[in-house]
């Protein structure tokens, strides 16, 4: 993923860790990270993030994003790349959505996803996730990031319930 010139993978994860410690809530946290990943990166067209419903842990519903609106709202984890990445529990990338047929098309405009799973306690409890309007956006450095940034979220999320 192309960031902006200047702009290093080093000064998001700072930015996010800093958040994760100021944040006085999750949809806080998430919202901040999603904003910086599209003002940082014109390879991220669209960043969100679906977290477990508490009542339906088969459910992943969308939270903070940033982009364009979604139909998708509500995903069940047997539905979709975000329901893949969470039913496997790891980094899901796919260089071309149109050719995956797991994808739930969005927008005609995406062409390459990331999804990362955010695990608390030692279990997937949502993920974020990120569109292209590029083929093949995202790579092993990619996913190396996203898996630190969903890193960050659960580690966020066990303190939050410590306190």
């Amino acid at each position: 993923m192309k960031l902006v010139v200047g702009t290093t993978w080093s000064d998001i994860i700072a930015r996010v860790e800093e958040c994760a410690v100021t944040a006085t809530s999750l949809a806080t946290l998430q919202k901040s990270i999603v904003d910086t990943l599209v003002a940082l990166s014109p390879d991220c067209a669209w960043a969100g993030f679906y977290m477990l419903d508490p009542s339906d842990d088969r459910m992943l519903v969308l939270g903070p994003f940033n982009g364009a609106p979604t139909p998708h709202v509500r995903i069940p984890i047997d539905s979709g790349i975000c329901g893949a990445a969470v039913a496997q529990d790891e980094t899901v990338i796919v260089d071309d959505v149109n050719a995956d047929p797991r994808y739930l098309a969005c927008s005609l405009d995406t062409k390459s996803e990331i999804v990362a799973p955010i695990r608390a306690h030692g279990k997937p409890v949502g993920e974020i996730d990120v569109d292209s309007h590029r083929l093949a956006a995202f790579d092993g450095e990619d996913r190396r990031f996203f898996d630190r940034i969903a890193r960050l979220v659960g580690d966020f999320m066990e303190r939050r319930l410590l306190e």
